[in-house]
């Protein structure tokens, strides 16, 4: 049974029905409406992909602005139902915030410009934007497969690696595996003793308290007292190895010091976390794998150097106009549909007739971006590796650069790109974003060094490269961060179209920040736009 068959014809009185229903409540009414008639499948699981049938987009046409990740998804799902699809994009590359940074690559921000000076090897680059996938991000990781893009683990949490608190321990960095066994072993004492006492609000059977006395034993590896005394799991000042060295463990750090840091608010539980816990995984060789997989199916699509600077409604379909940035000369685009997958803070700067509803919830989201930064180096030497034996994850420090990132490529290789800085605070963003980069690099290279005493004679101030996402033109910031109000207020009218058009990216998804969220709001666009075209045909 091919695709055509699953179609049934809309007769003349239905077809009037349809329309009236999408006057009232839009293409998602449209589509639910039709779905409860039994003229398309029903719509599959979130992560599921659009199945249209076959050839019916055919003499449609779709302007989708932005070939980043959502724009690309959009076209080739389209695409392989029909519809003539043309993709503008401003820059000269596809992926949009999926950018891997190597050698020579130039890195513009709106009021600085720098060169990547990394050497050239497979595993020197950075990742400035997506630099993870997780693994139950089904979507992104069908399309990997799909695409031939091979993918491989990416550690994302260290024990080995460091907290470091100008607050806590003297401001010396402790080793992550110190912090959170003691911490640990602390609150299973502290619930034993509740235990043994008596002193929960809740009645507990005899048997029930001994396998919970058990349990917490187990959980901070208790004595038989039921007391924190340390912990192999800390790790060892002096380590186990032949003959009569057993081995000496660290002393716990007493619980006092460990409450000053604030590590246990949120970053001791970070790789706890629904979209950080493992298994993390990441393309070989670069995120931009991932868009150039999609550039082999849609690239003939993409006209690059495409600055759009208005958008319009003519009838019911629409105009793109755009600046064609090689030859300066103005083009315009006309379609049947358009999905628009530009950040909603670059969206709110074009000149469109969106509804004035639409168009307040635009202005409202695109002041919601976070003002992220990374800031890398090269160095000569992996001294990460060779020096503390961390193979990767994140250091953290309450100083400004927020954490440090080790390489999870190219593991025992002569040289490596560290991350030396990734933040996501507006004011720690705004604050850093502000400096040159030069100046930038300096702050990474002495924040650093609170974590790793040599850092500065190890990494190359000439190789570090910084990027401020606010500052970056065609997105103007790192990810939304959508506000609860506006969740309730803004949010549902992007995600209904506004006539002819459609939005589609991150921004309109719960899972903001990340590829995953970009592809599933590409899949509701396409849904909507075949809803409305099935509607339309007799």
């Amino acid at each position: 049974m091919n695709q055509h068959s699953t179609r049934r014809k809309i007769s003349p009185t239905r077809r009037k029905f349809l329309k009236l229903v999408g006057r009232a409540g839009g293409a998602a009414a449209v589509f639910t409406t039709m779905k409860a008639m039994g003229l398309i499948r029903s719509p599959a699981k979130a992560a599921d992909r659009p199945n249209l049938p076959g050839g019916s987009g055919t003499g449609t046409k779709v302007a989708i602005l932005g070939a980043g990740i959502a724009g690309m998804t959009a076209a080739y799902e389209l695409s392989k139902a029909g519809y003539d699809c043309t993709i503008l994009e401003a820059r000269d590359r596809s992926g949009g915030r999926i950018w891997t940074i190597r050698s020579g690559d130039p890195i513009t921000e709106t009021d600085s410009s720098q060169t990547c000076t990394f050497d050239t090897a497979d595993h020197l680059y950075i990742n400035p934007g997506p630099a993870r996938i997780p693994y139950h991000h089904t979507a992104l990781l069908g399309y990997c497969k799909e695409l031939g893009v091979p993918l491989e683990v990416i550690v994302n949490e260290n024990r080995g690696a460091y907290f470091q608190d100008d607050q806590a321990f003297g401001g010396e960095p402790v080793l992550n595996r110190r912090v959170t066994n003691d911490c640990r072993g602390y609150i299973a004492e502290l619930l034993a003793k509740a235990v043994s006492r008596n002193a929960l609000d809740r009645e507990i059977s005899v048997e029930d308290r001994e396998r919970i006395l058990a349990m917490v034993k187990s959980f901070g590896n208790l004595d038989e007292d039921y007391l924190y005394k340390g912990s192999s799991r800390a790790g060892y000042s002096t380590p186990p190895g032949a003959g009569l060295t057993a081995g000496e463990r660290y002393e716990p750090i007493d619980l006092s010091e460990l409450l000053k840091s604030s590590f246990w608010q949120y970053k001791l539980q970070f790789a706890e976390g629904y979209h950080q816990a493992a298994t993390m995984l990441q393309p070989v060789g670069g995120m931009d794998q991932i868009a150039k997989g999609f550039e082999r199916q849609v690239g003939n699509l993409i006209t690059y150097g495409a600055e759009v600077s208005e958008i319009r409604k003519m009838g019911e379909g629409v105009r793109i106009v755009y600046t064609d940035k090689a030859s300066g000369s103005q083009q315009a685009l006309d379609a049947n549909y358009a999905i628009c997958t530009f950040p909603l803070s670059v969206l709110n700067g074009i000149d469109a007739d969106f509804s004035p509803a639409f168009q307040e919830a635009i202005a409202i989201g695109g002041a919601s971006y976070i003002k992220a930064m990374k800031i890398g180096f090269q160095a000569d030497r992996r001294f990460w590796e060779e020096d503390y034996g961390i193979y990767g994850g994140i250091s953290w420090t309450e100083r400004d650069v927020t954490q440090i990132w080790y390489p999870a490529m190219g593991f025992q290789q002569e040289k490596g790109v560290i991350v030396g800085a990734y933040i996501w605070d507006n004011d720690i963003g705004e604050r850093i974003g502000a400096m040159p980069y030069e100046q930038r690099l300096r702050k990474a290279i002495e924040d650093g060094e609170t974590i790793h005493p040599s850092y500065g004679s190890e990494v190359s101030f000439d190789t570090g490269v910084s990027i401020a996402w606010e500052k970056i033109p065609y997105s103007q910031g790192g990810w939304i961060e959508w506000e609860e109000a506006a969740l309730e207020t803004a949010y549902p009218i992007l995600n209904q179209p506004d006539g002819p058009l459609y939005l589609a990216g991150e921004h309109l998804s719960y899972l903001t920040g990340w590829q995953e969220g970009s592809i599933l709001s590409a899949h509701q666009a396409v849904q909507g736009i075949s809803a409305q075209t099935l509607a339309a045909q007799g």
